[in-house]
Formats: structure tokens, C-alpha cells, sequence
């Protein structure tokens, strides 16, 4: 049992400076571009591709921007629903600070940006009359997340990318921990033959994960898929169903009940049958 303890904690302390680094660069690019912060970007014909692509990028406060330019009508079901699916919260930064799972992420984009842009665009095209609120000249900027507005650079670029680092470390922690004992007092043999038939089933159940509005979700998928507890389109289907805080802000419109439960599970369906899909092409071959 010791051993479990003291390999889950050096399999966590390995991550950590590798993730305090990719969170530093984040920060990094996040205040030194102006892409996130033009709502203009997001309409258009190339705006559920635009917000794909910048979905995808691990960084926080997009899809909670979106949401809140979704709330206010500057941008269509569609271009919101490829950002969430887009989004994978702190899955590619654990995948980027774990060497040998790094493999996994080009597959992991590729098959959401295919999901995002497609569930986008034909949902833009079912809802073509939907209207869109015309743009202001600073209304539609200042909906955008400014956490870290007034803050100085220390603060931003060390102090709170420390912060986070050591709070999902903390997450990782905890999910090496469970996974550890499991297969101490279960068997790798066991879990094995759960998974062989499981799917069907695994994509439901990461979905319904994935949906929970907090950076736990992520790790604790992108967790369970490192250590073998997931099969990986159980854990792209989790992904793509996990908007982090964006789906908070959307669900904060209490006007818009009927809306956003449409929307939600509108998500929550296409994120488990990308699973289920990617589960059966790779049980194929």
C-alpha cells in the first residue's frame, strides 16, 4: 500500500514543472494576442471554424467569453457549441506535461476540431433565420474575461499560473491515488476485462463527466485515461461534452431554461457518439 502512495506521488511531481511551464506560456499568449478579445471573429461564415480552432487552444476564459457573447446574442448556436466541443480545459496541458501519453494529442485534436466544425456548421444551418444582436463598438469586447485585469505581471505570468499548477496537481494527485488503489486491490487483469466490453457504455458515463463545469472534469478523464481506466474514445467523448466554466455562464440565463437545456444536451449527444465512434473504428482496426 506504501507503494502505491509513493508512486502516485512521484508520477504527480514529475508533471509539475512541465505544467507550471505550459501554464506560464499560456498566460503568455493569452494577453499578447488579440484573437479572444474581437468578438467579430465569431460571426460570419468561417465563425464556427474561427471558434474551433481557438477552442482548442488551452487557455482559460474562451468559452466562458463565448457564452457570454452567446447570452447577449453576438453569436450563433452553432459557432458557441464548435467552441464547447472544442474545448478540453487542462486535458492537453496534462497529455503535453506526460511524455508518454503525449502521443495521443494530435488524434484528440484532430477528432474534435472534425466534431466541432461539423456539429457547427450543421447546426448553423438548421438555425439560419436565428438573429444576431448587432455589434457595438466596445459592448461586444467587454463581455470578454479581464480576471487578470489591474493585476501586475507577476501576478499574472508566475503567481496565479503557480496557483492553478498546484491546484491540479492536486486533482492529479488524487486520480493517481484512486487508480493506484484500484488496481492494487482489484488487478490490472480485472480492469482489463471490464474495459473489453465497456465501449458502449464508457462513452455515457464520460459524457455525463465531462458536462461538470469545473477543471476537476478534465483531469480526472485525462487522469483515468493515463492510467488505463478509460478507452480513448470514452475519453474524447468526455472531452468534447467538458466546457469548463462556459457552461456556468450559459446556464446562469434562467430566462432561457427550455434553450439551454436543448443546448446541453444537444452537447451531451454529440460528445457521446463521437465516443461511441471512435470507440468502434478503433475496436476495428
Amino acid at each position: 500500500m506504501t507503494d502505491v502512495i509513493v508512486d502516485a506521488l512521484i508520477d504527480t511531481l514529475k508533471l509539475f514543472p512541465f505544467l507550471l511551464l505550459i501554464y506560464v506560456l499560456i498566460e503568455v499568449i493569452e494577453h499578447r494576442t488579440k484573437l479572444t478579445q474581437n468578438a467579430k471573429v465569431l460571426q460570419g461564415g468561417l465563425a464556427p471554424l474561427i471558434g474551433t480552432a481557438t477552442g482548442i487552444i488551452p487557455q482559460c476564459g474562451f468559452s466562458v467569453m463565448s457564452a457570454k457573447l452567446y447570452d447577449k446574442g453576438f453569436i450563433r448556436t452553432g459557432t458557441l457549441m464548435a467552441v464547447f466541443i472544442a474545448t478540453s480545459d487542462e486535458a492537453l496541458i496534462i497529455l503535453l506535461s506526460d511524455m508518454s501519453k503525449a502521443g495521443y494529442i494530435m488524434p484528440l485534436i484532430f477528432v474534435k476540431l472534425i466534431t466541432a466544425v461539423s456539429a457547427g456548421y450543421l447546426i448553423n444551418c438548421l438555425f439560419s433565420k436565428e438573429k444576431l444582436a448587432p455589434l457595438g463598438g466596445t459592448e461586444s469586447t467587454e463581455v470578454c474575461c479581464n480576471e487578470h485585469k489591474d493585476k501586475s505581471d507577476l501576478n499574472v505570468y508566475f503567481i496565479s499560473p503557480l496557483v492553478h499548477t498546484l491546484e491540479i496537481t492536486l486533482y492529479l494527485l488524487a486520480v493517481n491515488l484512486a487508480f493506484g488503489f484500484l488496481i492494487y486491490y482489484v488487478g490490472e487483469d480485472k480492469i482489463a476485462s471490464a474495459l473489453v466490453g465497456g465501449w458502449l457504455l464508457q462513452p455515457v458515463i464520460c459524457g455525463v463527466i465531462g458536462l461538470i463545469p469545473n477543471c476537476a472534469s478534465s483531469v480526472i478523464l485525462t487522469g483515468a485515461f493515463i492510467n488505463g481506466g478509460i478507452l480513448f474514445g470514452s475519453f474524447v467523448g468526455g472531452l468534447c461534452a467538458n466546457a469548463g466554466l462556459g457552461l456556468v455562464v450559459l446556464l446562469k440565463n434562467t430566462k432561457k431554461i427550455k434553450r439551454n437545456a436543448l443546448f446541453v444536451a444537444a452537447l451531451y449527444s454529440i460528445a457521446v457518439l463521437t465516443g461511441v465512434i471512435v470507440n468502434g473504428v478503433i475496436s476495428l482496426f
